[in-house]
């Protein structure tokens, strides 16, 4: 049975040192302020939100979750940036995403409304940009920063090992490889086209999946001494779950993070450590993080 990765002590981590900072921001008046924004009601956004929320208690942050109609049009979703953007009392903003169907087309104008400064989850340009060059303000994913904290956290250095990153979105597979290739491991990127993933997968020294399909990731995939980190929130019809079939990739691998209580926990922790860090940078105060 492979060991589990478990996100808590590792947001924990995360979550003393944002508490900290909070604190003294609170010490000079500030109240480091995080809103969420939704479009409709679906049961994985809501097992994040709850852990969300939970978090920003834990860690000193108020958080506000404000829901728009699933059918909400996209100059519902752009008025609802820009009242965050507009508002001094917001530090971050956070958009969950995919978006409806009918916003799809829309998405990326509509993750350029929000300033950077702002922008807590790196869904702006500009935040991509410091994410793919090193260069430049901005945050990276949360979700692709947790996997980066969770495998600094169990000592699992990506330098000169083999990754293979199950997903190209810019939320998760994107940013994450880009993530890896700065700590120096050699990355490949499999997807929806990608022929065989399996034969890529058998190779790698890490896998990160985060295709977002139950059971995608099964026994064939993988081999022993591998790492595997589970980014996926499922909903298979009764529960959470992840894209991996646990029971039998479980039983191969060295190390596994479990769904739910792995990479989402770690996720919320550096969503709080971003919204304090953008609070410091807003109000003049920009100092070194551990995230």
């Amino acid at each position: 049975m492979a060991v589990l990765l478990t996100g808590k002590p590792v947001a924990d981590a995360i979550s003393a040192d944002t508490r900290a900072r909070a604190e003294a921001l609170l010490s000079r008046g500030v109240q480091p302020r995080l809103v969420l924004l939704r479009c409709g009601d679906t049961e994985a956004d809501g097992a994040y939100i709850r852990g969300a929320m939970k978090r920003a208690a834990l860690c000193g942050v108020a958080a506000e979750l404000r829901t728009l109609p699933a059918d909400a049009s996209a100059d519902v979703v752009a008025a609802a940036i820009d009242a965050v953007d507009r508002d001094p009392a917001v530090h971050g903003c956070l958009l969950l995403r995919p978006l409806p169907s009918h916003l799809r087309s829309e998405e990326r104008a509509l993750c350029a409304r929000l300033t950077p400064d702002k922008d807590v989850d790196g869904m702006t340009p500009e935040s991509a940009a410091a994410v793919f060059t090193g260069q430049g303000r901005g945050f990276a994913p949360c979700t692709a920063q947790a996997c980066m904290a969770l495998l600094r956290h169990y000592g699992i250095d990506p330098c000169g090992r083999y990754a293979v990153v199950i997903g190209r979105s810019p939320v998760v597979g994107r940013p994450v490889s880009m993530l890896l290739l700065r700590e120096n491991a050699t990355v490949t990127v499999c997807h929806t086209r990608t022929p065989d993933t399996a034969a890529l997968t058998r190779q790698a020294d890490i896998i990160i999946t985060a295709a977002g399909a139950v059971n995608s990731l099964t026994a064939a995939h993988v081999r022993p001494g591998q790492i595997v980190l589970d980014v996926s929130m499922n909903w298979n019809g009764t529960a959470l779950c992840g894209d991996a079939d646990f029971p039998a990739v479980s039983s191969v691998v060295e190390a596994i993070t479990p769904v739910p209580g792995g990479v989402g926990a770690v996720t919320s922790a550096v969503l709080m450590a971003h919204t304090v860090r953008a609070a410091e940078y807003l109000t003049g105060e920009d100092r070194k993080s551990v995230v």
